[in-house]
């Protein structure tokens, strides 16, 4: 591994607990700004622990390309970066920042780590529950708790379309196909949105749901989930059929408890 995941882990907790969890629910109306449009936020949590986890991954990987969720929202082109980088640490440092702002404890903070091209590290730390869900590329996904304690993780057993539970997250469909794509979903038993990628990936590794479905593919909200996700056992894939790679960017992500359920649900929700 070209870097210390527990080391990464425990980087993304400090910065939790200085610069954000100080900040739940004492925002003030400076500290939060609109970005895209009224759910798309940014608050001086995000600002400052994107900061600290930047300087002390200077330290902690001097050589990595360094692209953070408000660093790329300041230079777009940063994205750019990934296709070359022989290593990069890609950070979301509030992941759910709409339920953050509002009050709501559903949000965390996300690192994964791409070495030539291939997620090989995703970690998701809830700053709530103190506890990191990770894995490594081949090694499987475990929740970690501060004090060592490690529970493997592992999907859902697949179950007929009609008793599914799952995550779709449908504001990023538009037009005629968010309403055939929101009608479709009514043939699943339940489906919801926690506004929060990381908060989904939990779920869905931890066997609590079945599927996970995504429009808008940014590679902070995805990349350290789909590797967790699919090593406890998932399938991934685009709405094609092909990879999810870490510079995709469009093409919709579908995540299922398995390949045949991956394929049900694509064909009946999607198709």
């Amino acid at each position: 591994m070209p870097i210390d995941v527990m080391a990464l882990a425990d980087v993304l907790r400090r910065a939790a607990k200085a610069e954000i969890l100080p900040r739940f629910r004492r925002l003030g109306a400076d500290d939060i700004r609109e970005k895209s449009e009224a759910t798309d936020l940014v608050t001086e949590a995000d600002i400052e622990a994107e900061r600290m986890i930047r300087a002390e991954l200077e330290t902690l990987a001097p050589d990595a390309l360094f692209i953070g969720e408000e660093s790329v929202a300041a230079d777009p082109a940063l994205l750019t970066r990934i296709a070359g980088a022989d290593l990069a640490v890609i950070v979301d440092p509030v992941d759910g920042t709409f339920n953050f702002a509002s009050g709501i404890p559903a949000f965390g903070v996300m690192a994964s780590v791409v070495y030539k091209g291939e997620t090989v590290a995703g970690i998701i730390y809830d700053p709530m529950g103190d506890d990191w869900v990770m894995a490594e590329k081949g090694a499987g996904a475990f929740l970690r708790r501060p004090d060592g304690d490690a529970v493997r993780l592992s999907v859902a057993a697949p179950k007929p379309l009609d008793a599914m539970i799952g995550l779709a997250s449908t504001g990023f469909f538009f037009g005629d196909e968010r309403r055939r794509i929101l009608s479709n979903l009514a043939k699943v038993r339940m489906f919801a949105c926690y506004r929060c990628a990381a908060q989904e990936y939990r779920a869905l590794a931890g066997g609590h749901v079945d599927f996970a479905l995504y429009n808008k593919l940014m590679p902070w909200d995805h990349l350290a989930g789909t590797l967790i996700s699919q090593e406890a056992g998932a399938h991934a894939a685009k709405f094609d059929g092909s990879p999810y790679r870490p510079t995709d960017m469009k093409g919709g992500l579908l995540v299922a408890s398995d390949p045949d359920s991956w394929h049900r649900l694509r064909d009946e929700i999607i198709a």
